[in-house]
Protein backbone atom coordinates (compact mmCIF):
# COMPACT_ATOMS: atom_id res chain seq x y z
CA UNK A 1 0.00 0.00 0.00
CA UNK A 2 1.43 3.47 -0.71
CA UNK A 3 -1.13 6.28 -0.31
CA UNK A 4 -1.25 10.48 0.35
CA UNK A 5 -3.86 11.66 2.40
CA UNK A 6 -4.79 15.29 3.81
CA UNK A 7 -3.07 14.96 7.44
CA UNK A 8 -6.23 17.05 8.95
CA UNK A 9 -8.59 14.79 7.37
CA UNK A 10 -7.12 11.52 8.29
CA UNK A 11 -6.57 13.03 11.72
CA UNK A 12 -10.55 13.26 12.09
CA UNK A 13 -11.31 10.45 10.32
CA UNK A 14 -8.96 7.97 12.16
CA UNK A 15 -10.02 9.96 15.35
CA UNK A 16 -13.59 9.24 14.86
CA UNK A 17 -13.29 5.61 13.84
CA UNK A 18 -11.21 4.95 17.04
CA UNK A 19 -13.63 6.18 19.35
CA UNK A 20 -15.25 2.53 19.87
CA UNK A 21 -11.60 0.83 19.99
CA UNK A 22 -12.78 -0.72 23.90
CA UNK A 23 -9.85 0.40 26.67
CA UNK A 24 -9.75 -3.25 27.18
CA UNK A 25 -10.40 -5.45 24.42
CA UNK A 26 -11.65 -9.50 24.27
CA UNK A 27 -8.51 -9.93 22.09
CA UNK A 28 -5.41 -7.82 20.93
CA UNK A 29 -6.71 -7.85 17.37
CA UNK A 30 -10.01 -5.48 18.38
CA UNK A 31 -7.54 -2.60 19.57
CA UNK A 32 -6.67 -2.68 15.67
CA UNK A 33 -8.28 -0.12 12.95
CA UNK A 34 -8.75 -1.57 9.32
CA UNK A 35 -7.32 1.40 6.54
CA UNK A 36 -8.18 -0.19 3.00
CA UNK A 37 -7.08 1.86 -0.01
CA UNK A 38 -8.31 1.60 -3.19
CA UNK A 39 -9.14 4.10 -6.55
CA UNK A 40 -8.40 6.73 -4.75
CA UNK A 41 -10.14 6.81 -1.38
CA UNK A 42 -9.30 5.90 2.46
CA UNK A 43 -11.52 3.28 4.04
CA UNK A 44 -11.13 3.49 7.97
CA UNK A 45 -13.11 0.73 10.39
CA UNK A 46 -12.87 -0.48 13.85
CA UNK A 47 -14.88 -3.30 15.71
CA UNK A 48 -15.49 -4.67 18.63
CA UNK A 49 -18.71 -7.14 17.86
CA UNK A 50 -21.40 -4.41 19.90
CA UNK A 51 -20.75 -1.88 17.33
CA UNK A 52 -18.32 -1.25 14.08
CA UNK A 53 -17.46 2.75 12.39
CA UNK A 54 -16.38 3.05 9.32
CA UNK A 55 -16.15 5.86 6.98
CA UNK A 56 -14.25 6.89 3.68
CA UNK A 57 -12.04 9.71 3.01
CA UNK A 58 -10.27 11.41 -0.38
CA UNK A 59 -6.87 10.24 -0.80
CA UNK A 60 -4.01 9.55 -4.06
CA UNK A 61 -3.31 5.82 -4.38
CA UNK A 62 -0.43 5.37 -5.72
CA UNK A 63 -0.87 1.17 -4.54
CA UNK A 64 -4.06 -0.17 -3.34
CA UNK A 65 -3.64 -2.43 0.13
CA UNK A 66 -5.37 -3.48 3.03
CA UNK A 67 -3.40 -2.99 6.78
CA UNK A 68 -4.34 -3.45 10.40
CA UNK A 69 -2.55 -1.07 12.99
CA UNK A 70 -2.91 -0.44 16.41
CA UNK A 71 -6.07 2.16 16.39
CA UNK A 72 -5.66 4.31 19.34
CA UNK A 73 -1.90 4.94 18.79
CA UNK A 74 -2.29 5.03 15.29
CA UNK A 75 -5.23 8.24 16.01
CA UNK A 76 -2.04 9.79 18.56
CA UNK A 77 0.63 9.63 15.60
CA UNK A 78 -2.25 11.13 13.11
CA UNK A 79 -3.45 14.19 15.71
CA UNK A 80 0.23 15.34 15.91
CA UNK A 81 1.08 15.20 12.43
CA UNK A 82 2.84 18.38 10.96
CA UNK A 83 2.78 18.58 7.78
CA UNK A 84 -0.41 19.23 5.17
CA UNK A 85 -0.52 16.06 3.79
CA UNK A 86 0.98 12.37 5.24
CA UNK A 87 1.99 9.64 3.58
CA UNK A 88 1.61 5.87 3.93
CA UNK A 89 3.60 2.57 2.78
CA UNK A 90 4.06 -0.62 3.66
CA UNK A 91 7.29 -2.09 3.63
CA UNK A 92 7.55 -6.03 4.74
CA UNK A 93 5.39 -6.08 8.45
CA UNK A 94 5.63 -2.15 9.06
CA UNK A 95 3.73 0.63 7.91
CA UNK A 96 5.43 3.95 7.33
CA UNK A 97 3.82 7.33 7.65
CA UNK A 98 5.36 10.50 6.76
CA UNK A 99 4.39 14.17 7.00
CA UNK A 100 6.37 17.08 6.85
CA UNK A 101 9.79 16.07 8.88
CA UNK A 102 8.00 13.65 10.75
CA UNK A 103 8.35 9.49 10.38
CA UNK A 104 6.88 6.82 11.87
CA UNK A 105 6.67 2.90 11.54
CA UNK A 106 3.45 0.94 13.26
CA UNK A 107 3.88 -3.03 13.16
CA UNK A 108 1.39 -4.45 11.43
CA UNK A 109 -1.41 -6.64 13.46
CA UNK A 110 -2.26 -10.12 11.96
CA UNK A 111 -5.19 -9.52 8.58
CA UNK A 112 -6.04 -12.87 9.10
CA UNK A 113 -7.16 -12.47 13.31
CA UNK A 114 -9.73 -9.29 12.11
CA UNK A 115 -13.07 -10.17 12.29
CA UNK A 116 -15.33 -9.90 9.81
CA UNK A 117 -17.30 -6.34 9.84
CA UNK A 118 -21.30 -6.49 9.45
CA UNK A 119 -23.33 -5.58 6.85
CA UNK A 120 -24.79 -2.25 6.63
CA UNK A 121 -28.60 -2.91 7.58
CA UNK A 122 -31.06 -1.96 4.76
CA UNK A 123 -32.21 2.11 4.99
CA UNK A 124 -35.04 2.68 6.94
CA UNK A 125 -35.77 6.22 6.96
CA UNK A 126 -33.64 9.56 7.25
CA UNK A 127 -34.13 12.41 9.61
CA UNK A 128 -32.66 15.95 9.47
CA UNK A 129 -29.16 16.08 11.60
CA UNK A 130 -30.27 18.76 14.81
CA UNK A 131 -33.62 17.24 15.31
CA UNK A 132 -31.68 13.75 15.66
CA UNK A 133 -29.09 15.63 18.03
CA UNK A 134 -32.00 17.22 20.23
CA UNK A 135 -34.21 14.40 20.32
CA UNK A 136 -30.96 12.41 21.59
CA UNK A 137 -30.26 14.88 23.96
CA UNK A 138 -33.60 14.73 25.74
CA UNK A 139 -33.72 11.31 25.74
CA UNK A 140 -30.51 10.61 27.22
CA UNK A 141 -31.07 12.41 30.32
CA UNK A 142 -33.36 9.60 31.55
CA UNK A 143 -31.26 6.25 31.05
CA UNK A 144 -30.10 4.69 34.48
CA UNK A 145 -26.44 4.12 35.38
CA UNK A 146 -27.17 1.24 37.16
CA UNK A 147 -25.66 -2.08 34.49
CA UNK A 148 -27.97 -4.74 36.39
CA UNK A 149 -30.80 -3.66 34.45
CA UNK A 150 -29.46 -3.36 30.62
CA UNK A 151 -32.82 -2.10 29.29
CA UNK A 152 -33.03 0.89 31.57
CA UNK A 153 -29.37 2.05 30.29
CA UNK A 154 -30.85 2.20 26.79
CA UNK A 155 -33.40 4.74 24.84
CA UNK A 156 -36.63 3.08 23.92
CA UNK A 157 -37.41 3.64 20.22
CA UNK A 158 -40.71 3.02 18.51
CA UNK A 159 -41.03 4.13 14.93
CA UNK A 160 -44.89 4.11 13.59
CA UNK A 161 -44.52 5.51 9.99
CA UNK A 162 -43.52 9.20 10.29
CA UNK A 163 -43.67 8.93 13.32
CA UNK A 164 -40.36 8.14 16.13
CA UNK A 165 -40.43 8.21 19.79
CA UNK A 166 -37.99 7.77 21.87
CA UNK A 167 -37.87 7.14 25.71
CA UNK A 168 -35.82 6.51 28.64
CA UNK A 169 -36.18 6.21 32.70
CA UNK A 170 -34.11 5.34 35.56
CA UNK A 171 -37.68 4.19 37.49
CA UNK A 172 -37.16 8.42 39.01
CA UNK A 173 -37.93 10.35 36.06
CA UNK A 174 -38.96 9.72 32.45
CA UNK A 175 -37.67 11.06 29.16
CA UNK A 176 -39.99 10.77 25.85
CA UNK A 177 -39.46 13.09 22.54
CA UNK A 178 -41.41 12.93 19.57
CA UNK A 179 -40.61 13.91 16.38
CA UNK A 180 -41.22 13.23 12.70
CA UNK A 181 -39.16 11.82 9.93
CA UNK A 182 -38.71 10.70 6.36
CA UNK A 183 -39.73 6.90 6.19
CA UNK A 184 -38.49 5.00 3.41
CA UNK A 185 -42.10 3.11 3.45
CA UNK A 186 -45.19 4.76 4.93
CA UNK A 187 -45.84 1.55 7.14
CA UNK A 188 -42.37 0.95 8.66
CA UNK A 189 -42.28 -0.32 12.11
CA UNK A 190 -40.41 -0.51 15.03
CA UNK A 191 -39.76 -1.25 18.48
CA UNK A 192 -35.99 -1.63 19.85
CA UNK A 193 -34.18 -0.96 22.32
CA UNK A 194 -30.28 1.13 22.02
CA UNK A 195 -27.55 1.62 24.73
CA UNK A 196 -27.95 5.32 25.42
CA UNK A 197 -24.44 5.56 25.87
CA UNK A 198 -23.25 4.46 22.18
CA UNK A 199 -26.25 7.05 20.92
CA UNK A 200 -24.42 9.65 23.03
CA UNK A 201 -21.31 8.67 21.22
CA UNK A 202 -22.73 8.54 18.27
CA UNK A 203 -24.56 12.23 17.94
CA UNK A 204 -21.29 13.92 19.38
CA UNK A 205 -19.89 13.52 15.83
CA UNK A 206 -23.28 14.12 13.62
CA UNK A 207 -22.81 16.84 11.02
CA UNK A 208 -26.23 18.91 12.39
CA UNK A 209 -26.44 20.34 8.39
CA UNK A 210 -26.92 16.59 7.17
CA UNK A 211 -29.06 13.86 7.37
CA UNK A 212 -28.94 11.09 9.33
CA UNK A 213 -29.97 7.73 7.89
CA UNK A 214 -30.94 4.74 9.86
CA UNK A 215 -31.29 1.64 9.13
CA UNK A 216 -32.38 -1.87 10.56
CA UNK A 217 -31.48 -5.66 9.96
CA UNK A 218 -34.50 -8.16 9.14
CA UNK A 219 -33.27 -10.26 12.34
CA UNK A 220 -34.29 -7.17 14.38
CA UNK A 221 -30.65 -7.47 15.88
CA UNK A 222 -28.40 -4.40 14.22
CA UNK A 223 -29.26 -0.93 13.51
CA UNK A 224 -26.87 1.45 11.83
CA UNK A 225 -26.62 5.41 11.87
CA UNK A 226 -25.11 7.17 8.57
CA UNK A 227 -24.54 10.99 8.40
CA UNK A 228 -21.93 12.67 6.28
CA UNK A 229 -20.03 9.32 5.11
CA UNK A 230 -19.85 8.16 8.88
CA UNK A 231 -21.97 5.05 9.34
CA UNK A 232 -21.79 3.35 13.03
CA UNK A 233 -23.62 -0.25 13.94
CA UNK A 234 -24.98 -1.08 17.12
CA UNK A 235 -26.44 -4.35 18.28
CA UNK A 236 -29.29 -4.07 19.70
CA UNK A 237 -30.20 -4.38 22.99
CA UNK A 238 -32.26 -7.80 24.44
CA UNK A 239 -35.26 -7.46 26.66
CA UNK A 240 -38.50 -5.53 27.03
CA UNK A 241 -38.67 -1.72 27.86
CA UNK A 242 -41.03 -0.69 30.80
CA UNK A 243 -44.92 0.48 30.22
CA UNK A 244 -44.41 3.68 30.99
CA UNK A 245 -47.07 5.07 29.24
CA UNK A 246 -49.54 4.53 31.65
CA UNK A 247 -47.56 7.38 34.01
CA UNK A 248 -48.50 10.20 32.35
CA UNK A 249 -51.47 11.70 33.86
CA UNK A 250 -55.09 12.22 31.49
CA UNK A 251 -55.10 15.68 33.73
CA UNK A 252 -53.37 17.92 35.88
CA UNK A 253 -55.81 19.92 38.12
CA UNK A 254 -52.62 22.44 39.00
CA UNK A 255 -50.33 24.12 36.23
CA UNK A 256 -47.48 26.66 36.66
CA UNK A 257 -45.23 28.67 34.36
CA UNK A 258 -42.20 29.92 34.26
CA UNK A 259 -39.22 31.48 32.62
CA UNK A 260 -37.59 28.75 31.86
CA UNK A 261 -33.98 29.90 32.23
CA UNK A 262 -35.17 31.89 35.75
CA UNK A 263 -36.06 29.24 37.47
CA UNK A 264 -32.61 27.08 36.58
CA UNK A 265 -30.71 30.20 37.77
CA UNK A 266 -32.71 30.35 41.13
CA UNK A 267 -32.71 26.27 41.62
CA UNK A 268 -28.58 26.53 40.99
CA UNK A 269 -28.54 29.25 43.46
CA UNK A 270 -30.64 27.12 46.23
CA UNK A 271 -28.61 23.94 46.03
CA UNK A 272 -25.42 26.11 46.67
CA UNK A 273 -27.13 25.09 50.54
CA UNK A 274 -27.50 21.02 49.64
CA UNK A 275 -25.40 18.30 50.49
CA UNK A 276 -25.53 14.75 48.17
CA UNK A 277 -28.78 16.35 46.05
CA UNK A 278 -30.84 17.19 49.16
CA UNK A 279 -34.57 18.27 48.27
CA UNK A 280 -35.32 22.01 46.59
CA UNK A 281 -38.97 22.62 47.31
CA UNK A 282 -41.02 24.60 45.50
CA UNK A 283 -43.93 26.53 46.96
CA UNK A 284 -47.24 27.68 44.47
CA UNK A 285 -49.14 30.10 45.40
CA UNK A 286 -50.22 33.54 44.48
CA UNK A 287 -48.56 33.33 41.05
CA UNK A 288 -45.43 33.08 42.57
CA UNK A 289 -43.13 30.02 43.08
CA UNK A 290 -40.62 30.20 46.47
CA UNK A 291 -37.83 28.02 45.82
CA UNK A 292 -36.19 26.92 49.36
CA UNK A 293 -33.61 24.69 50.43
CA UNK A 294 -31.73 23.86 53.97
CA UNK A 295 -33.43 22.96 57.55
CA UNK A 296 -33.73 25.68 60.45
CA UNK A 297 -30.65 23.99 61.64
CA UNK A 298 -28.46 24.30 58.47
CA UNK A 299 -27.45 27.03 55.88
CA UNK A 300 -30.39 28.22 53.77
CA UNK A 301 -31.55 29.65 50.54
CA UNK A 302 -35.01 31.17 49.54
CA UNK A 303 -36.11 32.71 46.54
CA UNK A 304 -39.11 34.42 44.52
CA UNK A 305 -40.44 33.75 41.17
CA UNK A 306 -43.23 35.49 39.42
CA UNK A 307 -45.59 31.97 37.44
CA UNK A 308 -49.17 31.65 35.73
CA UNK A 309 -50.83 29.36 38.36
CA UNK A 310 -53.69 27.49 37.86
CA UNK A 311 -55.32 25.18 40.49
CA UNK A 312 -54.57 25.12 44.24
CA UNK A 313 -51.22 26.13 45.85
CA UNK A 314 -49.05 22.94 46.71
CA UNK A 315 -45.95 22.20 47.64
CA UNK A 316 -43.31 19.74 46.03
CA UNK A 317 -39.26 19.50 46.10
CA UNK A 318 -37.25 17.67 44.22
CA UNK A 319 -33.86 16.37 43.60
CA UNK A 320 -31.85 19.58 42.01
CA UNK A 321 -29.98 17.50 39.81
CA UNK A 322 -32.98 15.62 37.96
CA UNK A 323 -34.97 18.96 37.88
CA UNK A 324 -32.17 20.90 36.61
CA UNK A 325 -31.51 18.14 34.44
CA UNK A 326 -34.80 17.71 32.57
CA UNK A 327 -35.02 21.94 32.02
CA UNK A 328 -31.83 21.86 30.37
CA UNK A 329 -32.95 20.14 27.28
CA UNK A 330 -36.45 21.84 27.12
CA UNK A 331 -35.78 24.20 23.93
CA UNK A 332 -38.97 26.54 24.34
CA UNK A 333 -38.28 29.54 26.69
CA UNK A 334 -41.24 28.76 29.21
CA UNK A 335 -41.34 25.83 30.81
CA UNK A 336 -44.84 24.42 32.05
CA UNK A 337 -44.96 22.48 35.33
CA UNK A 338 -48.28 20.06 35.41
CA UNK A 339 -48.74 18.32 38.92
CA UNK A 340 -51.80 16.47 40.67
CA UNK A 341 -50.15 15.96 44.57
CA UNK A 342 -47.22 16.36 46.02
CA UNK A 343 -46.39 12.99 46.11
CA UNK A 344 -47.40 11.86 42.39
CA UNK A 345 -45.21 12.35 39.05
CA UNK A 346 -44.89 16.17 37.76
CA UNK A 347 -44.84 16.80 33.94
CA UNK A 348 -42.57 19.48 32.42
CA UNK A 349 -43.22 20.82 28.70
CA UNK A 350 -41.84 23.32 27.19
CA UNK A 351 -44.09 26.40 25.29
CA UNK A 352 -43.07 29.49 23.70
CA UNK A 353 -45.10 32.68 25.29
CA UNK A 354 -45.86 32.48 29.04
CA UNK A 355 -49.54 33.33 28.27
CA UNK A 356 -49.74 29.87 25.64
CA UNK A 357 -53.24 28.16 26.53
CA UNK A 358 -51.46 24.77 25.75
CA UNK A 359 -47.64 23.42 26.02
CA UNK A 360 -45.77 21.28 23.64
CA UNK A 361 -45.75 17.74 24.02
CA UNK A 362 -42.73 17.34 21.59
CA UNK A 363 -40.78 16.41 24.79
CA UNK A 364 -42.28 15.01 27.64
CA UNK A 365 -40.28 14.91 30.85
CA UNK A 366 -41.58 13.55 34.49
CA UNK A 367 -39.92 13.93 37.72
CA UNK A 368 -41.12 12.04 40.85
CA UNK A 369 -40.81 14.56 43.66
CA UNK A 370 -38.77 13.53 46.82
CA UNK A 371 -40.91 13.56 50.22
CA UNK A 372 -40.30 16.44 52.67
Amino acid sequence: MKIEVNSSDFAEAVSWAAQIIPSRPTTPILAGIKIEASEGQLQLSTFDYDQSARLVIAAQVDEPGIVIVHGKLLSDIARNLPGENASLETSGTRLHITSGKSSFQLQLMPQEDYPQLPSVPTTIGRVDGKTFIDAINQANVSIARDQNRPVLTGIHIQINGETVTLSSTDRFRLSRTTFTWSPASSDVQADVIVRGEILRAVVRSVDAAQNVTLGMDEGGKLISFDNAGKVMTVQLTEGQFPAVDRLFADEYPIEAVLDRRELMSAISRAALVTEHNAAIRLEFENNQVSISAGTADESQAHESLNCNLTGEPITVAFNPTYLKDGLSVIPEPYVRIRMQTSVKAVEFNGQQEMDDDTASLAFRYLLVPMRF
